[in-house]
């Protein structure tokens, strides 16, 4: 393991914490801005394209605390104001919300920002995109071999932003690795740590499962509030996540997107959210394109059977287009309902053989991956195993361990993802 050697204090801290202090008196530090945003615990993640501010609405409406932006690209951000105002929306009532950038550039960064001070709660650095295109813009995930300009990042608008920089990172495959980083970022002037327990490499068919014991492992070992990301399917998976990890909050990213009633442990009909969601996009300004990704994944397992009216939602171009689709679809489902044998029942769900609940296809639900077992020629769910406690210090104890072998013999390669039948989780 090569933990990347930085000097006790970095030539571009400019200030020391008590200067910075005096520069900003008013200026919200760790645990006293997770209290001035009511100590949230259910956070909806960054989503490009898919966390705007009609989603944030909506998802409000059932118990989330704390929401982020889509990830927004600083130099564009600053550069072009009809992206910025495109992008960036907001109102009196939606707070408390972090506005979260990309970025590689430390002055570039702090111009952007810049723009929602007073507007936003906290600026958040994106730390754990995975995608091509954050490789191919030097962003994200992909600056996790940089630590001194992610430093010098985040620095930047420790010293010189009036409202705090917040980060959300992802981890290396050593605990010992991911600790020192997140150790790295809180040194810089992070206030609150979002880490993702997933690899940059899990991602798309390899998402895996998210690794808790290394959340936890952070959360140890740093003293500013985090927020732990990936496994949460179900309601019951958040305190689960919490107590194996004693993070302050937990974020929900793609389980948010096919079932936004998440926070709330309410069991409701695909129909009733597009509606409401609808209903928002009447009064806030929403694309096309959003709105239609929205609908295709909180209808993602009725559509493969309505599939004219998949279509429909293609084409379709105005709020009042996609209201008729979503309505003719009501009907169709709550006659479907109305005639299931034996009605479902929200207080006695079945689960199937991988124990995942079984929800017929109109009720809002996480999204099940699949894999294709060559050797047995059938599929296998990728889902999670919501881990205890124990389980937990388990897989720590089997992380330390699996380090030192790396750190021994930097060869070795991984269990081919072939003959891995684990069930890992989506979100």
């Amino acid at each position: 393991m090569t933990v990347p050697e930085t000097p006790a204090v970095p030539a571009h801290f400019t200030m020391s914490e008590d200067e910075i202090i005096a520069k900003f008196p008013n200026r919200l530090r760790g645990y006293d801005l997770f209290r001035k945003m009511g100590s949230p615990k259910h956070v909806v993640a960054p989503m490009v394209d898919q966390s705007e501010l009609a989603w944030r609405i909506l998802s409000r409406r059932y118990e989330a605390d704390l929401c982020y932006t889509p990830m927004f690209h600083a130099r564009l951000f600053h550069q072009d104001k009809k992206y910025r105002d495109e992008q960036w929306q907001t109102n009196e009532d939606e707070r408390p919300v972090i506005v979260q950038f990309c970025a590689n550039d430390p002055d570039v960064l702090l111009k952007a920002a810049s723009y929602v001070v007073g507007q936003a709660d906290a600026v958040d650095l994106n730390l754990g995109c995975p995608q091509h295109i954050a490789r191919r813009g030097h962003y994200g995930s992909y600056l996790m071999e940089d630590w001194d300009l992610i430093s010098q990042l985040i620095r930047k608008l420790h010293e010189n932003l009036d409202i705090p920089v917040t980060a959300k990172i992802r981890v290396y495959p050593e605990v010992e690795k991911t600790v020192e980083y997140a150790k790295m970022v809180e040194a810089a002037g992070a206030q609150i740590i979002t880490v993702h327990g997933r690899l940059r490499e899990q991602k798309g068919h390899k998402t895996g499962l998210a690794d808790w014991a290394k959340i936890k492992a952070v959360k140890d070992a740093v003293k500013v509030p985090v927020f732990a990301n990936g496994n949460i399917l179900y309601y019951e998976d958040i305190q689960r996540c919490i107590d194996a990890t004693g993070v302050e909050g937990v974020m929900s990213a793609e389980t948010n997107l096919y079932n936004p009633a998440l926070f709330s442990g309410k069991i409701l009909p695909s129909w009733q959210l597009a509606e409401e969601y609808l209903e928002i996009c009447k009064t806030v300004s929403t694309k096309s394109s959003y709105i239609r990704a929205h609908l295709f994944k909180l209808f993602r397992y009725s559509l493969p059977i309505h599939t004219d009216l998949r279509q429909q939602l293609v084409v379709a171009r105005e709020v009042e287009e996609f209201s008729l689709v979503v309505a003719e679809l009501k009907t169709r489902l709550i006659e479907e309902a109305a005639t299931t044998t034996p009605p479902f029942d929200a207080d006695n769900v079945q689960v199937d053989e991988f124990g995942y609940r079984k929800y017929p296809h109109w009720i809002c639900q996480p999204a099940l991956r699949f894999e294709h077992d060559k050797q047995h020629s059938k599929s296998k769910r990728l889902l999670n195993e919501c881990q205890t406690s124990e389980q937990v210090e388990q897989t720590s104890e089997q992380t330390e361990q699996t380090s030192k072998q790396v750190e021994n013999n930097s060869n070795e390669t991984t269990e081919d993802s072939d003959t891995k039948r684990q069930k890992v989780a989506t979100a």
